[in-house]
């Protein structure tokens, strides 16, 4: 199976472009709305809302654990549908999530701010709110990227091949992207590489149970999550006593896919840390 990922600016026609893509070459079309779907069907919607493509505040950051808890839920949801099968994937990071996977194309679809700015004309934008809505929409889908996954969006070595739409329209777009899509050189996913996706998912969703729980990170506590092998998970860190130890466990083996916890969490007492 192959995963595509768009990511795309405001006024490129890039969620056209991806939609057609993934019509024409019958895969799953995972945009927002289909990512909250899946966030639903899982019981973390309301938390992958919170990663909107919009980095938190600073206060944000600082006071609450929120932010940390809804991308980790988001990137759970995003590998456990690429574990689906053949996917194109628009925005919320996924060019950077599935970067390590050869069976992953990259794309990214901008334009010169008067392409864009006529793009979203044609859709009644007025020309002042056209240009706020632009600016406002780069700097988030920046910023979010920037927090998440600490590289620059812009970067165009993130990505596989990069369209600019000032001389392309829609359908020869799509079709460069089937086209690279289906040469010998992008390749099917490995056996192994589905069983990293089924990995990444699981360390996501535990770092994310025991970021609710607290158990990240504290002046007493620190626990943190690897999985080796599928359903097999170890908890590292330290804890100021056993039953902050065995929380852990608990919190960990209750996540679904959960087959076993190899638990190496230390004990350090409070006065430890004073």
């Amino acid at each position: 199976m192959h995963f595509i990922t768009f990511s795309r600016k405001m006024g490129t026609n890039g969620t056209e472009v991806a939609r057609r893509v993934a019509e024409k070459m019958g895969y799953k079309f995972f945009d927002t709305e289909a990512i909250e779907r899946a966030a639903k069907e899982m019981g973390v919607l309301e938390s992958v809302k919170e990663a909107d493509e919009k980095a938190p505040s600073l206060f944000q950051r600082l006071f609450s654990q929120k932010p940390a808890i809804a991308l980790d839920h988001l990137n759970s949801v995003v590998y456990e549908l690429a574990e689906r099968g053949d996917a194109v994937f628009l925005g919320r990071g996924g060019h950077i999530l599935l970067k390590s996977f050869q069976c992953a194309l990259h794309i990214r679809v901008t334009a010169s701010l008067e392409t864009r700015i006529r793009n979203l004309g044609a859709r009644g934008f007025l020309r002042d709110a056209a240009v706020k809505a632009i600016e406002r929409s780069d700097h988030e889908r920046g910023a979010f990227i920037k927090y998440a996954f600490g590289v620059d969006w812009e970067n165009p070595e993130s990505y596989d091949l990069v369209l600019n739409m000032d001389k392309l329209n829609i359908d020869l777009a799509v079709n460069n992207v089937i086209n690279l899509a289906r040469s010998d050189e992008i390749k099917a996913c490995s056996v192994d590489a589905l069983k990293s996706l089924e990995m990444m998912s699981l360390v996501s969703r535990a770092e994310a149970a025991l970021t609710e729980a607290g158990m990240i990170y504290s002046p007493t506590t620190s626990v943190s999550a690897t999985v080796l092998e599928p359903g097999n998970v170890r908890l590292v860190g330290f804890v100021s006593d056993a039953a902050a130890r065995t929380k852990a466990e608990k919190i960990v083996s209750a996540l679904k896919g959960v087959v076993s916890v190899e638990n190496q969490i230390h004990l350090v007492p409070a006065d430890r840390h004073a």
